[in-house]
């Protein structure tokens, strides 16, 4: 028989570690999207919503089905650049945003380390930037949306409209449907540019209690750690520039946020990733870090420097492909939220644990967060610390030992852990992380609006569903 879906083409997530071979199908408008809804369910055939693809393990896969790639409803619908109030389609990127925004003095509120994921998956995994201290989550800058259903329905949702849906499905990695239009507030900014002064820290403990310092006084805040050596970094802290610091006039234009295509002028930056792959071992990386720390002491006696608000937030943008640097086996991500109080001992149990089991991370990112109102949210009180652990089928099980370790700290701890970077965690864990009443209540809303479980993914497989069958 004739299969109604395209032939199956490989996907993978963003660190290359996980992949799938499935049809996948790319809709234009809300009407392609609802035919599709309607196909599947006569097929009895499951979905994963997909954006970008940013995700780095298997939370926009679907190995047992379709994957639906929104990329091209990525319509504004709607701009108000009295208010910055927009309306836009999932399938919008931050850099669309940055780029209709800044003219008019407005900047997404909330952006990842990348500019080119879209917002409805920022929404469904309700991503943090370097500001989540201060801003909070993306989901905190959306104020309503339109959900498709599996049944068909198209849902209107807002803090007072089909309230529990909306904190439901913003973080809920596209189990309860799809958006097709979400309303967002940008940021007013009086300049395009940032003030950054970097800060070198001796410890993983001297590095959060900075960050708590200095959290006032910053708009933006993150930390570098070397993992592989004595736990040292490098913080920068930014705050918006003034209209006196930075000329409005020409820095809120695009020509001067653009990030440049070539090393010094000469080399094209798509050629580097060749480059990186040969430090990414642990001599070349010892080598990189001691260069980091070295030239981050020489930058901070400087003192601040303006930069763009592109340069300073999109740093995974400088140098195009630079994944691809960790073929053939890819990379996994593994990033841990702990309160506060515990941050600091857990970091480095967490840097402990991973040198004693060999296989110790290649780069570490800490941030600040806070809480906030979403069922199944990642945020709390607290830091983050974001490690990159290079893949190898040597190395894949003696990883997979490692993170059983390292989640243990983080849950005694009264930590959490974040879909977009998962790829490893089972419903145990999620079980443990997220209160008991907002796992009760998704999980009520997952069986009212998807009965059939028709929206799944190779991690809803191992977390929601299993807790589904309990």
């Amino acid at each position: 028989m004739t299969s109604v879906w395209p032939a199956p083409t490989t996907i993978s997530g963003y660190g290359f570690a996980s992949k799938a071979c499935v049809p996948v199908v790319a809709p234009e408008t809300v009407q392609e999207l609802e035919a599709v809804l309607a196909c599947a369910k006569r097929e009895g055939t499951s979905i994963g919503l997909r954006g970008a693809g940013r995700s780095y393990g298997d939370a926009a896969l679907n190995s047992r089905g379709i994957v639906l790639d929104l990329r091209r409803l990525n319509r504004i619908r709607a701009a108000n650049w009295d208010t910055g109030v927009l309306q836009v389609e999932p399938g919008v990127t931050i850099e669309q945003l940055w780029r209709e925004g800044l003219p008019h003095g407005y900047w997404p509120a909330v952006v990842p380390g990348t500019m080119f994921p879209t917002i409805g998956g920022c929404a469904a995994m309700n991503v943090h930037g370097k500001n989540n201290f201060k801003a909070g989550t993306v989901g905190d800058h959306i104020s309503e949306f339109e959900l498709l259903t599996a049944t068909g329905e198209r849902l209107l949702c807002s803090r007072t409209q089909n309230a529990d849906i909306f904190r439901g499905a913003i973080g809920g990695f596209g189990m309860l449907g799809a958006f097709t239009s979400l309303t967002l507030h940008m940021k007013s900014v009086p300049t395009g540019d940032l003030m950054v002064t970097p800060l070198p820290t001796t410890s993983i403990g001297a590095m959060t209690a900075l960050l708590e310092q200095r959290a006032a006084e910053s708009d933006y805040m993150v930390g570098w750690v070397d993992m592989l050596g004595s736990g040292a970094g490098l913080v920068h802290l930014a705050r918006y520039c003034t209209s006196e610091e930075s000329d409005p006039d020409a820095s809120l234009r695009a020509a001067h946020q653009d990030l440049p295509g070539r090393l010094f002028g000469l080399v094209p930056k798509s050629w580097m990733w060749p480059g990186l792959w040969c430090a990414l071992n642990k001599p070349g990386m010892h080598a990189v870090n001691r260069m980091k720390l070295w030239s981050g002491a020489r930058h901070a006696r400087a003192g601040a420097q303006r930069n763009s608000l592109v340069g300073f937030s999109f740093l995974l943008d400088y140098v195009p492909n630079w994944r691809k640097a960790y073929l053939p086996g890819g990379f996994l991500q593994y990033q841990s939220f702990v309160p506060r109080a515990a941050a600091a001992a857990v970091f480095e149990e967490q840097r402990r644990l991973a040198r004693r089991a060999g296989v110790q991370p290649f780069l570490g990112v800490m941030k600040r967060h806070r809480p906030d109102e979403f069922l199944l949210t990642h945020a709390l009180d607290g830091f983050s610390l974001a490690l990159d652990f290079p893949l190898s089928a040597r190395r894949s099980l003696k990883l997979r030992q490692l993170a059983t370790e390292l989640n243990a700290c983080v849950l005694d701890a009264g930590g959490r852990f974040y879909p977009a970077k998962d790829s490893l965690m089972d419903a145990s864990v999620m079980a443990r992380y997220v209160p008991k009443d907002s796992m009760e209540r998704f999980l009520a809303l997952k069986q009212r609006l998807d009965p059939q479980r028709r929206f799944c993914t190779d991690f809803s497989g191992r977390t929601i569903e299993a807790l589904l069958e309990r």
